[in-house]
C-alpha cells in the first residue's frame, strides 16, 4: 500500500514512462501476451435503486425490459456465435423481475453456451449464491461505486443500494460460496481519483489475503453519458487515468485488470500494452441489445412506476442502455487488432470440468 501510494502521487512525463516501462514488463511476466476477451449481456434493466449517476436509476424515465429466459438464451448464442466464451450476465437489482429463480435459470441457459458465466447483479447472500455457483457461474463482479462514505450516502438515496457495509462484504460472500473469480473497482469520476484508488487498493489488498482462493480483478469503469444527465464531479484526465492503471500493475504485479468499452479505442489499444489483462468487446450495455430480443415488452417507466407509451412512427422502441459506450468496435475488429499489437486474444480460458462439472446443469 505504501508502493501504491507513491505511485499515484503527481509524477512527470520521465516518471509516467518509467512506471509504463515497468508495467508492461510485469504483465508480460506474469500473463504473457494474452489477452482475455468478454461481453456483457445485459438481462434487465429494471431497478429499485435511485442511484444519481447510474442510466437504470429508479428516477429515470426511460424504458426497461426484463429479457424471458429463452431471449437470454438467444443473446448468450449470438455472442457465442461472434466467438465469446466468456460471458458477464448484468441485470439492474428489482426482486420482483430479477429473482434468484430467475438468475439460477438464465445462468444454466448460458453455461450450456459459454464455458465461463460471470454475474454482475445486486448483492446476496452467500447461502443465495451457491445455487447459482452450482447452475454453472464462476465469477463475480460487484464495484462498490464509491470508496468515500459521505460521497456514497449522497449518491444512493433510496433502495437497498444505500447500505454501503453490506456491498463492501459482497466479494467475500461471494468467494465464499464458491466463485472462482471475484471482481471488484470503484467508478471514477464520483470522488477524488486519487483518494478512490487508496481505498479500492486497500480492498484489493485485504481481499487478496481473505479470499486466497478466488482470483481477483480489478476494473477502472470512468463514468460516461446515460439517462439522468449526471456530471462527473471530478473528472480523470486520460494521462492520469493511465498512471492509474501502471500503478496497480506495479503495486499488484498477479490480479487481473480490466478494461470495458468504456474506453475509447485508441486508449484501449496504448493500455492493453501497460498491465491491462481482460477486455469487453462489441458490448451492448441495454436487455436485448445483440439481437433485439424482447423488445416488444419495452415499457417506460417514471420514478419506478409503468406509464403509458406509444412509439412515434418510425419511432425505435428499445431498452434504454446503462451508459454509452466509447469503443463500437466489433469483437473481431477488436481480435485483430490484438493480433496486430503481437497479442493473443483469448477467448476461452476456463471450463466447469476443472470444477469437477460438466455443462451447463451443474451435475457430475
Amino acid at each position: 500500500m505504501r508502493r501504491l501510494a507513491g505511485l499515484l502521487r503527481p509524477v512527470d512525463g520521465a516518471g509516467l514512462e518509467e512506471m509504463a516501462r515497468e508495467a508492461r514488463s510485469l504483465t508480460q511476466r506474469h500473463f504473457g501476451r494474452t489477452m482475455r476477451l468478454y461481453a456483457p449481456l445485459y438481462l434487465s434493466n429494471e431497478c429499485i435503486n435511485a442511484c444519481k449517476y447510474c442510466g437504470f436509476s429508479r428516477d429515470n424515465a426511460i424504458l426497461r425490459v426484463t429479457l424471458a429466459v429463452d431471449d437470454v438464451e438467444k443473446e448468450a448464442r449470438y455472442l457465442a456465435e461472434k466467438g465469446f466464451r466468456s460471458i458477464l450476465l448484468v441485470a439492474g437489482e428489482h426482486p420482483r423481475f430479477v429473482s434468484e429463480g430467475y438468475m439460477e435459470a438464465c445462468v444454466r441457459r448460458v453455461a450450456a453456451l459459454a464455458p465461463s458465466v460471470s454475474l454482475e447483479v445486486g448483492p446476496l447472500e452467500e447461502a443465495a449464491y451457491r445455487p447459482l455457483v452450482q447452475a454453472g457461474a464462476d465469477g463475480l463482479v460487484v464495484y462498490q461505486e464509491t470508496y468515500d462514505r459521505e460521497c456514497y450516502a449522497d449518491l444512493h438515496t433510496a433502495g437497498p443500494k444505500k447500505d454501503f457495509d453490506w456491498r463492501l462484504g459482497c466479494p467475500e460472500r461471494a468467494a465464499a460460496a464458491g466463485f472462482k473469480r471475484v471482481g471488484i473497482g470503484a467508478l471514477l469520476g464520483l470522488a477524488d481519483w486519487r483518494e478512490e484508488a487508496l481505498r479500492l487498493g486497500a480492498h484489493a489488498d485485504y481481499l487478496l489475503r481473505a479470499c486466497w482462493r478466488s482470483f481477483l480483478t480489478v476494473s477502472f469503469p470512468r463514468l460516461r453519458p446515460a439517462a439522468g444527465e449526471f456530471a462527473p464531479r471530478f473528472p480523470l484526465g486520460d494521462r492520469e487515468f493511465v498512471q492509474l492503471v501502471c500503478a496497480f500493475r506495479i503495486a499488484f504485479p498477479r490480479i487481473g485488470l480490466v478494461l470495458s468499452t468504456r474506453e475509447p479505442e485508441r486508449l484501449r489499444d496504448h493500455l492493453a500494452c501497460l498491465g491491462v489483462t481482460h477486455m469487453s468487446a462489441g458490448s451492448h450495455t441495454e436487455p436485448g441489445g445483440y439481437t433485439g430480443a424482447g423488445q416488444e415488452l419495452a415499457h417506460l417507466t417514471v420514478r419506478g412506476r409503468p406509464v403509458p407509451f406509444i412509439a412515434s412512427e418510425g419511432e425505435h422502441q428499445s431498452a434504454t442502455q446503462q451508459f454509452a459506450i466509447a469503443d463500437e468496435r466489433p469483437a473481431s475488429e477488436v481480435a485483430h487488432r490484438l493480433l496486430e499489437m503481437g497479442f493473443d486474444p483469448v477467448w476461452k480460458d476456463w471450463d466447469q470440468a476443472l470444477a469437477g462439472t460438466v455443462g451447463g446443469d451443474g451435475s457430475a
